[in-house]
């Protein structure tokens, strides 16, 4: 249960990557004063371990009634979350919310749940690791051991976005650009084991064989 804990915080720590969401927190709550901003972190970070925890219980129903194979989780996760990566590394002109959408998100006076909690801390790619997670788990105390891995995250972003504009101001624009980089690095290194672990995964290789026997019997 401690090593999947460990294991949990490692996987989802580089794709929430809070230190990247603290400059987009202090973009979508300026004029909020601190208690404001603190509840609005903390509601985010509520949101957040729901809908983690929501997939991690439900993960393993949602692969059985689409008929989706652990192989096929572990290798579209990790072509997403490769993607996210990148991104990361080599970040485009325009980031992920529109000029819209800052501007909704500034107009309202609860932007916990977006665009805090979806898609900044709980996105595509942190959900997918999710799943691939709950679908190692086949005992109660593993499913536990992830989510104490997720209450810890929680207490790692929480902690930094309270402390968000000490932080942000501590590193600069450059010292924030360069740890984002180092998480997009990490998150890819991720990406591409869940594509291995998946290629060489039995259930896939038996599942390439049974069907090259079926076509020569063709």
């Amino acid at each position: 249960m401690f090593e999947l804990t460990i294991i949990t915080v490692a996987a989802l720590l580089p794709i929430v990557n809070p230190f990247s969401t603290a400059p987009l927190f202090l973009a979508i709550t300026e004029g909020y004063d601190q208690k404001t901003r603190n509840e609005q972190a903390l509601r985010g970070v509520i949101y957040m371990v729901g809908i983690l925890t929501t997939f991690l219980v439900a993960g393993s129903l949602i692969m059985n009634f689409f008929g989706i194979s652990l192989p096929g989780v572990r290798i579209a996760g990790g072509i997403l979350i490769g993607r996210v990566a990148f991104r990361m590394l080599y970040p485009p002109d325009t980031v992920d919310l529109t000029p819209d959408e800052k501007r909704e998100s500034r107009k309202k006076d609860d932007i916990s749940f977006f665009p805090l909690a979806m898609p900044s801390l709980s996105g595509p790619g942190s959900i997918a690791v999710t799943i691939s997670l709950a679908t190692l788990s086949t005992a109660w105390w593993q499913y536990l051991g992830i989510f104490i891995g997720i209450l810890v995250l929680a207490g790692i972003v929480l902690l930094t976005l309270r402390l968000s504009g000490r932080l942000h101001s501590l590193l600069g624009v450059n010292g924030t650009h360069a740890m984002t980089k180092i998480m997009g690095f990490l998150m890819f290194c991720i990406a591409i084991q869940f594509i291995v672990n998946g290629i060489t995964d039995p259930e896939l290789l038996q599942l390439f064989r049974t069907g090259l026997t079926v076509d020569v019997a063709a």
